[in-house]
């Protein structure tokens, strides 16, 4: 995990114009998110695992699943996991293990951040400051 400075942490935004401007952005909020908190996810990389631009937020007034909802938005941050490459040394064999654990365990959990994906993402976070603290 790479924090990434900026200036979204601490402020307070309407959930519906965050969703706006980092939807037309490119970022994802889909699955990732519960009654009092969140996140919205950009993609950077899949190739041998996944690296994510994570804006954390949480719900200070109404709750996520409202569009009235204001949020506190938390630091960015990198995130990046390498897949196993080959069979998973956990997996069990069997109907019931095989519909329960679908996925292996990732190589790295948390793995290095390659050094354009940090450039890229402060770029992102810099465009994100820019329309949503106008």
């Amino acid at each position: 995990m790479k924090p990434i400075k900026s200036k979204l942490e601490n402020e307070m935004i309407a959930l519906n114009e965050a969703e706006d401007v980092l939807k037309s952005m490119g970022f994802s909020y889909g699955g990732n998110w519960d009654y009092d908190h969140g996140y919205f996810d950009y993609k950077l990389d899949d190739e041998e695992g996944y690296t994510f631009l994570r804006i954390p937020f949480k719900a200070v007034e109404g709750e996520l699943d409202k569009r009235d909802t204001t949020v506190q938005m938390g630091e960015p941050f990198l995130l990046a996991h390498k897949y196993q490459i080959g069979l998973d040394d956990h997996a069990g064999a069997g109907n019931l293990s095989g519909s329960v654990n679908q996925f292996s365990e990732p190589q790295d959990p948390d793995a290095i951040i390659d050094k354009k994906w940090i450039g890229i993402a402060k770029e992102l976070v810099q465009k994100a400051e820019a329309q949503l603290l106008k």
